[in-house]
């Protein structure tokens, strides 16, 4: 019972020291001045890594959740004579919460795997001490552009997966189901306010971004410089950043619609 005690606090105490440690990073990698000059080509070569690749996965995905979507909203709706109410279903539930939350976690489990693997793997190669003894700042080198690139590419992903969404949405109920386009359209259009709809999706994005390209480089950046290491990180930043980008998404809503 002791022992079972101790291992209970000493993995306590080991949490909290990890959560401590990544708070440090995370103000060490912040704050920051910024060399634009150098900064600006491994900027570039990072959207295009994080960002342009995961376009692919983003577009698929979005066109049939969108698909999906309409088809289980149009069956839904019809039950009670408001099938012309379909566009406003789609554009609300995708805007407001399926676009930010599934493309946040789509790009943790493609482009947050990759940072926290490449960094791990650059820590393991000894790269990132070799860079220390010759005087050049990891953080500043490695993990400050990948950071702001991910902080970047996701909300610009995000936006994507809503436009994206609500077209599948729009080519399975007007040219599949037979809704007039006009209907479909002018619906949401009268729905979605800007500020309380398209505002608050963006909104989530950018928290999402944050924390999912926070926990990736740092698990890259703390992990412990093996095979074994590299992937046991990997697999942590795609659960830790599930996890935080769904409980995130629950206290944003709770904050925007909720009351709070």
């Amino acid at each position: 019972m002791l022992e079972q005690i101790m291992r209970l606090g000493h993995g306590g105490l080991n949490t909290l020291q990890n959560i401590g440690y990544s708070g440090l990073f995370l103000v060490r990698v912040l704050f920051r001045k910024p060399n634009i000059r150098r900064l600006w080509p491994i900027l570039c070569s990072q959207l295009y890594y994080i960002g342009v690749l995961s376009t692919l996965i983003i577009v698929v995905a979005a066109l049939f959740i969108g698909m999906v979507v309409g088809l289980q909203g149009f069956n839904t709706l019809e039950k009670f004579g408001a099938s012309s109410q379909l566009g406003q279903l789609l554009a609300l539930s995708i805007v407001r919460e399926l676009g930010p939350v599934i493309s946040a976690l789509l790009f943790a489990g493609r482009a947050g795997s990759a940072l926290t693997a490449e960094i791990g793997l650059m820590k393991a190669t000894e790269q990132l001490e070799s860079m220390d003894m010759m005087g050049v700042d990891p953080l500043g080198r490695v993990v400050y552009p990948r950071f702001i690139a991910g902080f970047i590419a996701l909300p610009t992903l995000s936006l994507m997966f809503s436009a994206v969404a609500i077209y599948g949405g729009y080519f399975i109920g007007v040219h599949w189901l037979g809704l007039d386009a006009g209907s479909f359209w002018s619906n949401m259009q009268a729905s979605v306010n800007f500020r309380a709809d398209v505002l608050s999706g963006v909104i989530k994005s950018i928290f999402f971004a944050f924390v999912v390209v926070w926990v990736a480089v740092f698990q890259g950046f703390a992990c412990v410089p093996t095979a074994e290491g590299i992937s046991q990180a990997t697999t942590r930043t795609v659960v830790l950043s599930s996890l935080a980008v769904l409980g995130l998404d629950f206290i944003l809503t709770a904050m925007m619609i909720g009351g709070w």
